[in-house]
């Protein structure tokens, strides 16, 4: 048999990749012709290494003010009187941030491949869409989610991995289970009248836009107010607040309609100042890219990271930092989410 024969089976074998696989290595292509064109010498890996510091360090910036805000227990107080949950007619009213002093959450081991926020989350987005499950739950059942948790005591190098399960009312009628780091509590149920962001009823869920463009404008307008306006219109000190709402509908909504996930990711790539970093690890060691965001106006503690899969874009879960005790007792731990389960359940504390 002559090589090229050979050749041709085995290019038949292989499944041919899809346009958002490919799009990573046309990005570094037409960067490197760029580069050339322009005279300049192609990226070293050094140089290319100091430019993912870079973009860590300005999406994560040591020392940035961050309390953990999405899905954890203690954090829907912290939203409640940073959005002002309890709204009358379903239009909440921005009042303040709480913030602490935290040290960022710190992607490990940048690689030298540099990718844009834009691609990954494209690229998720469409794996989402192909891949989501769909659900259909009713008023009275509850959404149950597992998450695994990794945490890393910065001091010792010490690491602990926690199973937290949360059991949450579909209607937001009947009070639920929530469990942060391993302790859990019973949730209250949510008043009539009452409203918050995100949305913790699936009806009102539903209601959200699974247009991208269209769901920032729907998150501007829940968390700012004032008459809806196009995406080139909004104002630069507004995206800090869009991205906080964002996140937060990604982070504390781990179960979803159909395409609303999956317009999260996009409209989070719509953000000005969102980057992508290479070279992190998961809960359960995958290789990952995550992306953050940098706060130009330092007002919001925005410093939660997103990762997803490097080469995939699957979506792998969350990082961040969290600090227990003060003073000489203080300890800083890095910790990373994971959801490894969900499903619909007819009570709290039934699992699947």
């Amino acid at each position: 048999m002559d090589d090229m024969t050979l050749l041709r089976q085995v290019r038949a074998e292989i499944p041919r990749p899809d346009s958002h696989e490919l799009a990573p290595g046309r990005e570094r292509m037409l960067t490197g012709i760029g580069q050339r064109a322009a005279g300049g010498p192609a990226c070293s890996h050094g140089a290319s290494r100091r430019g993912s510091e870079r973009k860590r360090a300005a999406a994560i910036p040591p020392g940035t003010p961050r309390p953990r805000l999405f899905g954890r227990p203690v954090v829907r107080a912290v939203l409640a009187t940073v959005l002002a949950a309890a709204v009358v007619g379903g239009v909440a009213a921005v009042v303040g941030a709480a913030r602490e002093d935290r040290p960022a959450a710190g992607p490990l081991s940048p690689r030298m491949r540099p990718v844009s926020a834009a691609t990954v989350l494209k690229a998720a987005a469409a794996k989402e869409r192909r891949h989501e499950k769909r659900l259909a739950p009713h008023n009275d059942q509850f959404i149950y989610t597992k998450e695994i948790v990794r945490e890393t005591d910065t001091t010792t190098g010490r690491t602990r991995t926690l199973v937290d399960e949360n059991w949450h009312s579909v209607d937001g009628s009947k009070r639920g289970w929530t469990m942060e780091v391993g302790k859990g509590w019973w949730s209250k149920p949510l008043k009539p009248g009452q409203s918050m962001w995100p949305p913790a009823r699936w009806q009102e869920l539903k209601k959200l836009p699974t247009d991208p463009a269209d769901l920032v404008l729907a998150v501007r307008k829940r968390l700012i107010g004032g008459r809806p306006t196009a995406e080139p219109e909004i104002k630069a000190q507004d995206w800090p607040m869009i991205e906080f709402g964002i996140v937060g509908l990604l982070y504390r909504t781990p179960v979803m309609p159909p395409g609303l996930r999956a317009a999260a990711f996009e409209a989070l790539g719509m953000v000005p100042g969102v980057t992508a970093t290479p070279g992190v690890t998961d809960a359960e060691g995958r290789a990952g890219i995550a992306i953050a965001y940098k706060d130009p106006s330092h007002q919001l503690p925005t410093s939660d990271v997103l990762i997803f899969a490097d080469g995939t874009y699957d979506f792998l879960g969350f990082a961040d930092t969290r600090t227990s005790g003060s003073g000489g007792t203080k300890k800083t731990y890095k910790r990373v989410f994971t959801l490894e389960s969900y499903a619909v359940v007819d009570k709290v504390k039934q699992r699947p």
